[in-house]
């Protein structure tokens, strides 16, 4: 079953509400990076993320990446979206292991560390916004809570979560809810959406028992009524190519791209995102090589 992805806002058009689920994305992206279970949820929180912030874009051009700089083992993380809310995810240590931490969890803060949340938002204009925060707790979720208060002054609701299957290792669940009140919403709307996600189950919790991400929004708003205003299937994607994967090796220069032909007869590219590999033989060296010669 694919990956799905709604926005809804309330009744009284006071709160909007994002859920997602990223079930298949996340257990893909394990797949592809071959990651660990505390690499694969720390992944998959910023997968989740990335998908719901760029269902939050106004138009289909622009992107946004989403990155986590941490100083414990992953070290870094980053996500791409798009407008659709479709993804590509890259995690530089894919290989961690780490005992559960003290609530028996997952221990993606610890594997994260402390650090900063990096959003860039390209949204066509000469020059991206850049917006930052330092972790609050490396458990991806409470750090872009405090990312939307810090540095788009939004107070938000955000749920991330994966659940894996012990045995086996696989995705069980992965899902995210982002949740914010409206511009000019009255004090007690704030206090209704606190009261709503009180005691609210993990949203990997509530996927795994089978909720819809529909039901998900009408639980994690129940003081309210929400009505669905979009719905799309979302993926993961790479829009690599071999025409860009030319690019950066002609942005080498000739003195690089001879020392390459010399030392190894042959270059092997692998793209960081979905690990797609690339091969430049002698002959595509040399024609690369007289190309930059020939300018």
């Amino acid at each position: 079953m694919g990956s799905k992805i709604i926005s809804g806002i309330t009744s009284d058009k006071s709160v909007r509400i994002y859920v997602v689920d990223t079930t298949s994305m996340v257990e893909e992206a394990r797949m592809i990076h071959r990651a660990t279970p505390v690499s694969t949820a720390a992944l998959g929180r910023v997968i989740s993320a990335t998908s719901l912030m760029g269902r939050m874009l106004k138009g289909d051009k622009e992107s946004l990446t989403v990155q986590v700089k941490g100083s414990g083992e992953i070290k870094s993380i980053m996500g791409v979206g798009n407008a659709d809310g479709n993804v590509k995810a890259y995690i530089s240590n894919p290989d961690v292991v780490r005992p559960a931490n003290a609530q028996g969890k997952i221990d993606v803060g610890g594997a994260v560390g402390q650090g900063h949340l990096i959003v860039i938002k390209d949204m066509g204009l000469k020059e991206p916004f850049i917006g930052r925060c330092e972790l609050v707790s490396g458990e991806i979720a409470e750090d872009l809570a405090a990312y939307y208060m810090q540095s788009e002054q939004q107070p938000s609701v955000v749920s991330l979560g994966v659940l894996m299957d012990p045995e086996v290792g696989g995705v069980v669940a992965s899902g995210g809810i982002i949740i914010q009140p409206l511009p000019f919403a009255e004090d007690e709307v704030i206090d209704k959406i606190e009261r709503s996600v009180m005691g609210l189950p993990a949203i990997s919790t509530l996927i795994s028992e089978g909720k819809s991400v529909e039901e998900i929004a009408s639980i994690a708003l129940k003081e309210f009524e929400v009505e669905i205003i979009s719905e799309k299937t979302v993926e993961l994607y790479c829009d690599c190519s071999r025409d860009r994967v030319e690019k950066a090796l002609i942005s080498l220069g000739t003195t690089e791209l001879t020392e390459m032909l010399e030392t190894d007869g042959h270059a092997e590219l692998s793209c960081h995102f979905c690990n797609k590999k690339y091969q430049f033989d002698e002959g595509n060296l040399n024609n690369l090589i007289a190309g930059l010669d020939g300018k």
